[in-house]
């Protein structure tokens, strides 16, 4: 699309400063939760400022609780009404949910809901509300800012998708109020309307603001939020109002429930509230050491977390549905009866979703396009996390079985029946039928874990940290990542680019595998001597490192480019063995058996096809806990 206008460079300049602009888009809400309708009344003010360089002649809005109105939603025909194993129950109308319109107005005009319309960007499903424009008498001009305020009606569904509510009052409101759109400029060309309807395998993407919440609710409930409550006020009709307030955020999500028991602590500055169902209270302080655990990693080694409360949400049974997932200063979690330190599922969990307070809340990457942006880097960093902090089985340790965070994520990468089938570089409702979690989540760990081999701990320290540092509420793709990897590197000498790299581990999608397929030693009574051959089976191509073990036990460490599909080496010595990668810093090898290869035969081999087996065996005690 051709610009509306043209700008000389001196107004461009001048409109620059908005793009460093946090509070975009402002929220005043009221909101007032009927625990026995399951609905929420409520009027917002969205203050709005068009911090771009294109004149807008329409305004669009997510509505996402209609994706739960009826089965004709994209989400639900996507998704087949189900999610991480939960299934809503069609049978019945009140499990259902939906966001119904009573009025909007901008400025002093009349009401314009007639006004608006529903659009479908995506895909051709005519019957799908989560998006609607709202046609201008008047364009909104670059730099101008308006009010908006929209009268509604929000439907909480039965718990599905991580929002609605359970049996005995257990409310997580999550994507409840209408929410504008991003209108935005990509690569230099006027602004559009960034506004995907929501699929089945897609989240979140928003401006930044300040939320300003009023709640009404009956006073026995208790209620976490994003942000700070300012203030609590009682009621003569047996209701309390709640005012919260948060700044930098681009959302705003509330959990409420009668029953549960709060617990504080704090850690570097933060005050931090655990909201847990009273059978669970026992469980408390898994999630406060887990979080404390993750938050001074991140502060250690990507920065520091810049809000001074987080809530953490204890799902009741009936409400699990809701565990794992993340909003701004918010967090719901996950505990189950039974599951002692043998099993990590409240810690992987807490702590995954407190790394998401950096690169789905701070970074807040755009969820739609470049999902892995925000799931893999989050899964990486939990790895990270955990193997740290419970480094012996991090992910499980029962009866001498063991299994780490990160080798669990390459296991399920490397375990696909056809890892090529996709590169990762697409949106999120675009990947094959099946491939959408292993992508967006597995392979994006493998990745950076394979980057930080390739550029050792500290430059890939540094990387994120810059990375962090430069695009904090600037809402980064992916380019800005390479670049500023590229940045990093060429400053240390590492290399002068890595785009080769990305290239093949997010642009396209070849597999790893370098394998010693022969050894061979002289006769003893000839001169000593020895040879191997190492092999590229794969279409990836990374430098290797191959450590040489000779029979007096000295060694040698070759460094190769790994470009060619066949390699040979010989040696005036005989060898003991040879092994590919020795550090591990090709985390992509699909398959590290084929790594060494010994003049003797050895065990070594059926050993690590045990490893397998008992990999496949803690998966199948996952599945049948549900942990997976």
């Amino acid at each position: 699309m051709a610009p509306y206008f043209r700008f000389t460079f001196i107004f461009l300049f001048a409109f620059s400063a908005f793009a460093q602009k946090t509070d975009i888009a402002n929220y005043d809400i009221q909101a007032k939760l009927n625990p026995e309708t399951k609905t929420i009344i409520g009027e917002e003010t969205i203050t709005w400022t068009n911090t771009t360089n294109t004149p807008t002649q329409e305004l669009q809005f997510h509505l996402y609780l209609n994706a739960f109105r009826d089965e004709n939603s994209t989400f639900m025909k996507e998704s087949g009404g189900q999610l991480r194993g939960d299934k809503i129950d069609t049978t019945s109308r009140k499990n259902y949910g939906n966001i119904y319109l009573s009025s909007i107005r901008i400025g002093q005009s009349s009401n314009l809901v007639s006004k608006i319309r529903y659009i479908q960007p995506d895909d051709l499903n005519s019957k799908d509300r989560t998006v609607i424009s709202l046609a201008l008498a008047k364009p909104i001009l670059p730099g101008k800012t308006i009010q908006v305020q929209i009268g509604f009606k929000s439907l909480l569904p039965k718990i599905f998708a991580r929002t609605g509510w359970a049996n005995n009052d257990y409310f997580m409101v999550g994507q409840w109020f209408p929410k504008i759109g991003v209108f935005e400029s990509k690569n230099n060309q006027a602004a559009q309307w960034n506004c995907h309807q929501f699929h089945a395998h897609s989240e979140f993407y928003a401006d930044f603001g300040t939320y300003r919440v009023n709640i009404n609710i009956p006073k026995e409930f208790k209620v976490a939020a994003t942000g700070a409550l300012k203030s609590e006020t009682n009621n003569k009709d047996k209701t309390k109002n709640l005012f919260f307030e948060a700044s930098k955020v681009h959302d705003f999500a509330f959990a409420a429930s009668p029953h549960f028991k709060v617990f504080k602590t704090s850690h570097l500055g933060t005050g931090i509230q655990a909201f847990m169902q009273p059978e669970h209270a026992y469980q408390v302080e898994r999630y406060f050491s887990s979080v404390k655990n993750a938050m001074d990693y991140m502060a250690k080694n990507v920065g520091a977390y810049p809000h001074k409360t987080l809530s953490l949400i204890d799902p009741s049974l009936s409400g699990s549905g809701s565990g794992g997932m993340e909003y701004p200063t918010l967090i719901t979690c996950g505990s189950y009866w039974g599951i002692g330190q043998w099993g990590k599922y409240a810690e992987v969990v807490t702590i995954h979703e407190f790394v998401h307070q950096y690169f789905q809340g701070i970074l807040a990457s755009n969820e739609f396009e470049e999902s892995w942006m925000d799931e893999g880097f989050t899964q990486f960093h939990e790895g990270k996390i955990m193997d740290t902090y419970y480094p012996d089985g991090s992910t499980l340790n029962l009866f001498g079985f063991t299994m780490n965070d990160l080798a669990t994520s390459r296991m399920a990468y490397v375990s696909m029946d056809n890892p090529s089938i996709t590169e990762i570089n697409r949106k999120s409702w675009q990947y094959p039928g099946g491939t959408y979690g292993i992508m967006t989540y597995q392979k994006t760990a493998t990745w950076l874990k394979n980057l930080e081999g390739l550029l050792g701990e500290k430059t890939f320290k540094n990387v994120i940290k810059t990375y962090f540092d430069t695009y904090k509420f600037r809402h980064p793709n992916m380019q800005n990542f390479v670049n500023v990897t590229n940045e990093v590197v060429q400053k240390e000498g590492k290399y002068e680019s890595m785009d080769w790299f990305f290239q093949q581990a997010v642009y396209s999608a070849p597999t790893c595998d370098y394998a010693i397929t022969k050894l061979k030693n002289a006769a003893r009574k000839l001169t000593p001597s020895g040879n191997f051959t190492i092999e590229r089976l794969g279409d990836m191509t990374l430098p290797v490192e191959i450590k040489v073990v000779f029979d007096d036990n000295k060694s040698e460490t070759i460094y190769w480019d790994g470009k060619e599909r066949i390699k040979e080496y010989a040696f005036k010595k005989r060898i003991k063995y040879a092994q590919i990668d020795p550090s591990y810093k090709n985390y992509l090898d699909m398959y590290m058996i084929n790594n060494s290869y010994s003049s003797k035969s050895s065990t070594a081999v059926a050993a690590k096809y045990g490893t397998k087996m008992i990999f496949w065996a803690q998966q199948v005690f996952f599945s049948l806990f549900g942990l997976v």
